[in-house]
This record gives structure tokens, sequence and C-alpha cells, in this order.
């Protein structure tokens, strides 16, 4: 402490002079003069910000820190020192510590826009969405004409949420099917039918069975913030009395928990374009296992990938390469991606065959195993072959199906996935071209039996 006014009198000097060093931009004599002020005790609280300020700018992050600490032994729950110190406890990668650091600024200044703000960032890169968005809301409240604002909450509430989804859920044709397959099941069921809808995205399907006079809907969703707008588009529609949403994988149900009783009717919409990717058949085996009657109706029931063998020069080069600027690059298709997805009305591509099944999956199975068959294409033009161009048809209920079929199928949220093969393949009308077609429980697999004695590699043009 300053103990007469001679010492104030060469403590403000200095503190002057440090000032007016800095603002030549002659920061190490300004750090000198600022640590002179301190040592003689001489307006600390507002000095150390400056201070720390200065020594994070050269680089020195931990000596930052530490008159971060010394303000916060001053006034414990100081916000500038907690914000400030979070931001240098990011940069040197002790994330749990600046996260924790940020969250006791936000609480000391809770009117503090910014603070929300970068603590939001802080815990989406943490994996903490649902928190994340709870900040970027509280965040907007202070400031609702914020445009950076809204922008960062949009961007990971886009980065977590398929862009397919939005389509999907206008696909009118697909919504019609599961309604009325849900429909159908509620009535054979009975008024008091519980359903189970596992992946339920808006909770578009469980308030449909809720609409369809469900006793009580359980719905599981894994992402925390689609989990979360699904209770407020359920609540905004009615039917918060009579759906329940936990933000988790079915996988963590369990019956006496979150659900009182075993389902009586399970309703899925986890089919991926290529049928099995999002875990379908783990999933709905667990379901089978431990959270259905053994009598459950399935929704859906089955699902098939249908295709046709495909000429097209377009795709060939998205799936392979050969002669580029005089070099031979062909080995590098090896690295290409084993499935495309397309559009199959805006993209240029010829049929060769008629439409075959390639697997079948029946969901109301308690097991599946790894498949894997040989078929016969009938051939029905020449060509050079580039893969087979799949869909998907799905079995919903006794006359009730859907299908993404690229002939007709345009506005849903499902694309077609193009299954290329190793190389390009000569064939011809009247002749046959023999797959190996099946799944390993994950992925679908579609591929020529034998190379070598299947057809000749397509010359050049």
């Amino acid at each position: 402490m300053l103990s007469n006014s001679n010492e104030v009198t060469v403590a403000r000097n200095h503190l002057h002079g440090a000032l007016k060093l800095q603002a030549d931009g002659n920061f190490a004599e300004a750090e000198a003069r600022y640590r002179l002020v301190i040592e003689l005790g001489y307006r600390v609280v507002d000095v150390l910000p400056i201070l720390a300020g200065i020594i994070a700018q050269r680089g020195a992050l931990d000596e930052a820190i530490a008159q971060w600490n010394a303000l916060l032994a001053i006034v414990a729950d100081h916000p500038i020192a907690l914000h400030e110190k979070s931001l240098l406890l990011e940069r040197l990668g002790r994330s749990d510590e600046a996260v924790a650091c940020l969250e006791r600024a936000c609480r000391s200044d809770p009117e503090n826009a910014i603070a929300a703000n970068n603590y939001a960032v802080m815990l989406a890169r943490e994996g903490r969405s649902l928190e994340a968005l709870g900040e970027w809301r509280r965040a907007l409240a202070l400031q609702p004409d914020n445009v950076e604002l809204r922008h960062q909450m949009r961007r990971m509430c886009a980065e977590q949420v398929p862009f397919w989804h939005i389509p999907m859920m206008n696909d009118r044709r697909r919504n019609d099917a599961f309604e009325a397959a849900i429909k159908a099941a509620i009535a054979s069921v009975g008024p008091d039918a519980t359903v189970l809808d596992i992946g339920t995205g808006s909770g578009l399907l469980s308030m449909m069975a809720a609409r369809a006079g469900a006793g009580s809907v359980v719905a599981c969703e894994a992402v925390p913030i689609i989990a979360d707008m699904a209770r407020r588009i359920v609540a905004q529609n009615g039917y918060a009395d009579q759906i329940r949403i936990f933000g988790k994988l079915s996988t963590g149900l369990a019956v006496g928990a979150e659900l009182d009783a075993p389902a009586d009717i399970l309703v899925s919409e986890i089919l991926s374009s290529d049928l099995l990717t999002e875990n379908v058949l783990d999933t709905f085996e667990d379901a089978h296992a431990r959270l259905l009657k053994d009598d459950a109706v399935v929704i859906p029931r089955a699902a098939s990938a249908i295709g046709c063998l495909v000429e097209s020069n377009v795709l060939n080069d998205y799936v392979f390469v050969d002669q580029v600027s005089g070099f031979d690059l062909s080995s590098f298709g090896d690295f290409a991606a084993m499935k495309l997805p397309i559009h199959g009305t805006m993209t240029d591509w010829r049929r060769l065959s008629a439409d075959i099944e390639l697997v079948r999956v029946d969901l109301t199975r308690k097991r599946h195993e790894s498949d894997l068959q040989h078929i016969s294409v009938p051939v029905l033009e020449d060509g050079v072959a580039t893969g087979i161009v799949q869909w998907m048809h799905i079995d919903l209920a006794e006359g009730i199906a859907f299908d993404n079929h690229p002939d007709g199928y345009s506005d849903g949220g499902w694309l077609q996935i193009l299954h290329h093969f190793p190389k390009p393949i000569q064939v011809r009308a009247g002749e046959v071209l023999d797959l190996a077609v099946g799944h390993d429980r994950v992925t679908l697999i579609v591929q020529p039996v034998d190379m070598a004695s299947a057809a000749a590699v397509a010359e050049a043009a």
C-alpha cells in the first residue's frame, strides 16, 4: 500500500509513462513500467488486466494467466479476468479448464453476450451441442440483432443436422405411406397401443402415432439438439402429454425406465440411401430383444435394395481415372469411394438392364447374419457398364410400400447410390453379368464376381 502522497505521485507518473510507452508501441518498456506500478500497489486491479494483455501479446501465455490469477486472487469472480483467462487456456489446449473458467465468467456476468457467444463456441467444439445452443439463444436474447451470433448458431445446427433432413420431411409420398402404416398398426392393436419411435428426428412419426390414437409414444433421438427441437415441436403441436422424447440412442432405453412396458409397435425411419449404413440391423435387433413385445408390429417390416446396370460417361469421371495429361494415373482409382450418392433424375446415365432385387432385409426377424449371394443380371443393351445404380423399396405394412425409384422420385431426402465396378466393363445384349451381392450388416456389397472372366475392360474410344 502507498503510504504517502509522494509515493502516489511516483506511482502515478510510472502509470502515465507506461500508458504513453504502450501508445507509442514500446511494449517492452511499458511492461516494465506497469510492473513497477503493481509493485508500488497503485491501482493494481486496473493495471493487472493491461499487463496481462501485453504479456499475452508477446506470446507468454502461462505468464499472462498468472497475472489474471493474481487479479482473481483479489476479485474472486472478476468477469473479465475469467473470460480472458479462459481464452488463453484454450490457446494452450487446456480445453476442460477453459470451458470451466468461461462458465464462471458467464455466471459472474450473465448480461455479457460476448462471453455467452465464446462459451457457446467452446461448448460446440467439445461436442456439447445442446448446451452450446442454449448459450447462443441466451446471447441472442441479449443482442437479438447480432448477425454473427445468429450465424454461429445456425452453422452449428447445420453441422449437426444432415442436409437431407428437411427434404425428407417435405416428402409427401413418404409421409403418407408411413402414416397409413401407423394408422393400420394402431387400428389392429387398439387404442391403448404403445409406440416406440427410434430416431424420431423432428417428431413427425411420433405425432402421426399420437394423432392416430396411440395410448402413449416413447421416442428417442441420438443428436441432442435435434431431440431438443423435437420436444419443442411436439409441444407446439399439442402432443407433449402423449409423447416423451429422450435424447439418447435406443440402446440407452430400458423397460422399467424410459418405457413402462415393452412396446406394441415399433416405428423407425433410420434407413439410409444404401439401406443399412445407420446401424439399422443392430438397432432393430436390440429393440426386438429388449424393448418390444414378441408380437410387436414393426414399421417398416422389410426393406430391399433394388438396382440396375448402368452406363454413364459423367459418372465414370467421378469413379475412374486413367490417362491424365499424358500420365497413367489408373492405380489411383483404388482410392475411389465405394459408393457415390447420385440424383437419379438429374444425372446422365443409361440403363443396361431391367430392375433387379439385390438385397432384401426382413426387419421383423430377431437376428440377421451377414450375407453374400451370386446373381446373374441379364444385359438388355450393349454398352460399357459403370456399375449398379441402387435405390430402396420399403415394405411398411400389408399393401403399403414406398420406394425412391430413380425414374419417378425427385422430391425427397433419399438419393440413389452408384455402386461402381473396379473398372468399366464392356457388356452386350443377351449376355449376363454375374455379381456378388449382399451385406456385411452395415454396408451393401455389389461387385462383379470375376473381373477377368466377366468381361473385358472397355477400350478407349
